[in-house]
């Protein structure tokens, strides 16, 4: 599979300019600001002509003070001018930049899980945070060196034309070489600033990593090790921007020579037209005033190069992320409320670019209200049997049906709200207890609702004890809180949702047996009278289940209940066996 052609930069930029148009009545207005500014910039240079020629010479008067008057007017009106066109085109920079991440977050949050297994989560988190803001400055701040500098050179070659047309197509002659120049270090501008967007992208993940793991990093004398890795990336962020700082200062000085050069030929030639009486003193230096006033926005445009080119690779990475596509939901049927009857019929599943199925052939009828309990050894496949209900990932081949209904003909949020999961790590947010436990489409429950909730799941106890009840911050996934208590507001929030299908998917395996009881007796509260699939390491979490399917290699080796498999004598015997010898030897040991 060939990669698709990289867009041009024209491309490019119209499409950030689409962003742009919403506020176009702000741009012109910054527009016509910029466009004020520039036409000051040739008056002052114009005064020098009748200040020299005639203000030195008319013997005083009162017209002496309208030129210092005027000179003052030129900067006030400048001053005001510019003022203007920063602070509308800051308004309209700030409004692309919140545009583009708030339609970054929508299509993030819509993306598959497969995305997530691509990509580490630095990527999107860098593209939002730090790429688009490179974006916003070549859709603005671009624009107003090439508007302002650009109309500031027009009027002052415009002057240089009406004093002396000969020196001034003279000077102009270098422009093609200048172009020629910036020309050539477009592309080693571009290239540095892709590498740099893809360096901040692995110093927060070292970073993220540093803070998520924190304690392994203690317990097991990491932090060398980790000070080297962020060492190592962040001297690599480093170099990208020496080497694109490089290119971008080389352009100045190679700009500024060729219009030195320029300067130097026009001086010569003026002289010699001085000396044959062709020009005046006054005209002279308000031509050289004009000349010297040409470099800095020259300088300028110059130097628009490197944001120009570091935002071109910004809007890249930013259109990457825009351009994924989201999940399917190519469904059309409108679930109401499930029965939970389950069937998966001939499923098979192989991630991409795996060399063999995860599912192979997989046939299996659950009945509304029972209790399935997949069991195997790791590897199995019933972590991936369980993410195809909700469709995280869509079967090879074969199909499942909910009710009758084939998953593909149901839309995502229809499906979704007939399942609650709840999971080995419990996935909180920073946030208040209430907030956690009324998420997503129960946002709006009552309090008493989420009081009910948090009783059915014997969180409320805990919960009272709080500093601020209800209404206390949990930290980061819930760092305030035990293990316990966190599964347990997971209980909680999925007991609030009533969906009539459930999946348990290890949870209560990371507990300690005083907390594995609390939530233990949660689940059951759960679990009743709905469709449950319970994923399981430990069998004897999974005697009391109505059917237990025996999950090898991608395969369903048996089906039965607790004894029924026993007295079979097969797989899951051999791992209850197994299993009970292992803790049988471990309460040995602890005696």
């Amino acid at each position: 599979m060939t990669a698709a052609p990289s867009p041009s930069s024209k491309e490019l930029y119209f499409r950030l300019l689409g962003y742009v148009r919403p506020y176009w009545r702000y741009l012109a207005f910054a527009v016509l600001a910029m466009a004020g500014t520039a036409a000051t910039e040739p008056l002052f240079p114009a005064l020098m002509k009748p200040l020299l020629d005639t203000g030195f010479s008319s013997g005083g008067g009162d017209h002496l003070i309208l030129i210092p008057l005027a000179i003052v007017g030129i900067f006030v009106a400048r001053g005001i001018l510019g003022y203007l066109a920063s602070y509308g085109m800051s308004w309209v920079a700030n409004r692309v930049i919140t545009d583009l991440r708030a339609q970054m977050y929508q299509r993030l949050i819509r993306l598959p899980a497969s995305y997530f297994q691509r990509h580490p989560s630095s990527v999107p988190m860098t593209r939002i945070s730090y790429d688009v803001t490179g974006v916003a400055s070549a859709a603005t701040s671009v624009i107003t060196v090439l508007i302002r500098d650009s109309l500031t050179v027009i009027g002052l070659l415009g002057w240089l034309l009406y004093l002396n047309w000969k020196l001034t197509l003279v000077s102009i002659v270098l422009v093609p070489i200048i172009g020629v120049v910036i020309r050539s270090f477009s592309s080693r501008l571009r290239a540095m600033s892709r590498a740099t967007q893809k360096g901040t992208a692995a110093m927060t993940q070292v970073l993220q990593e540093g803070i998520a793991c924190n304690r392994v990093i203690k317990v097991f004398g990491g932090e060398q090790q980790e000070v080297q890795r962020f060492h190592k990336a962040n001297n690599d962020l480093r170099g990208y921007g020496m080497r694109q700082a490089i290119a971008a200062a080389a352009t100045v000085p190679i700009v500024q020579f060729f219009a030195s050069i320029a300067v130097a030929v026009v001086v010569y030639a003026a002289l010699l037209q001085s000396a044959n009486n062709e020009t005046t003193v006054g005209s002279f230096v308000s031509f050289i005033t004009a000349m010297l006033m040409l470099l800095a926005p020259m300088k300028h445009l110059a130097d628009v190069n490197a944001p120009l080119q570091r935002g071109l690779a910004a809007a890249e990475s930013v259109f990457a992320l825009l351009d994924e596509q989201p999940e399917k939901d190519e469904g059309r049927v409108v679930l109401a409320r499930a029965e939970g009857r389950i069937r998966f019929d001939n499923v098979s599943f192989r991630y991409p670019g795996a060399e063999r199925d995860a599912l192979s052939r997989i046939t299996l009828a659950i009945e509304p209200g029972e209790t399935v309990a997949l069991v195997g050894p790791s590897g199995g496949g019933k972590t991936t049997l369980v993410s195809l209900l909700p469709r995280f990932y869509t079967p090879t081949s074969g199909r499942i049906l909910l009710d009758g209904h084939d998953l593909c003909e149901l839309t995502l949020d229809s499906l979704r709200a007939q399942l609650a999961l709840v999971g080995q790590e419990v996935l909180l947010f920073n946030d208040t207890v209430a907030a956690n436990i009324a998420y997503g489409a129960m946002r709006n429950a009552s309090p008493a609702q989420v009081e009910a909730a948090a009783r059915a799941a014997h969180a409320l106890d805990f919960i009272r004890a709080l500093p601020q009840g209800f209404d206390t911050l949990i930290g980061e996934n819930g760092a305030r809180l035990s293990g316990g208590q966190r599964q347990r507001i997971a209980i909680a929030r999925a007991i609030l949702k009533n969906a009539p299908v459930l999946i348990l998917d290890e949870a209560t395996s990371a507990l300690d047996n005083e907390s594995e009881r609390q939530v233990q007796a949660a689940l059951e509260e759960l679990m009743h009278g709905r469709t449950t699939i319970v994923i399981a390491h430990r069998l004897s979490t999974v005697e009391q289940a109505d059917r237990i399917v025996v999950l090898q290699q991608g395969s369903i080796a048996e089906i039965g209940s607790h004894r029924e498999l026993l007295a079979r004598d097969g797989v899951y015997a051999q791992l209850y066996r197994l299993q009970f010898a292992e803790e049988r030897n471990g309460v040995a040991a602890a005696g």
